[in-house]
């Protein structure tokens, strides 16, 4: 299993309709199969995730963040790892607003 704790991740691409971007930081960590983070920068003032890790590091996870315009967003992801020739991960992520228009869209963020 993929472990996650202490790893730091930023946005390096997003459908339009996300709000995370190049400046939006992810700090996670791990317990057993219980993965947490925390992020901000960007459109989000601050942000929480919590998911569940499987065997092949797949993430299935719930977000809540607060936007620059001051709205609360909510949603779901499922997060794919792909381990890069340098060693680090970097997830791919199908997501899906529980809030809002609900639209869904595609991003992937990378381990620094």
């Amino acid at each position: 299993m993929i472990n996650y704790n202490n790893k730091t991740f930023v946005a390096v691409a997003n459908s339009d309709n996300g709000e995370t971007s190049a400046d939006t930081v992810f700090n996670y960590k791990q317990e057993g199969s219980m993965l947490t983070a925390h992020y901000q920068g960007g459109k989000i003032i601050y942000g929480h995730l919590i998911g569940i890790v499987d065997e092949a590091g797949i993430i299935d996870m719930r977000y809540h963040q607060i936007n620059s315009e001051g709205k609360l967003m909510t949603g779901k992801c499922i997060s794919r790892p792909e381990i890069l020739t340098n060693g680090k991960i970097q997830l791919h992520e199908e997501w899906q607003w529980t809030s809002g228009d609900l639209s869904s869209g595609q991003s992937i963020v990378e381990e620094i």
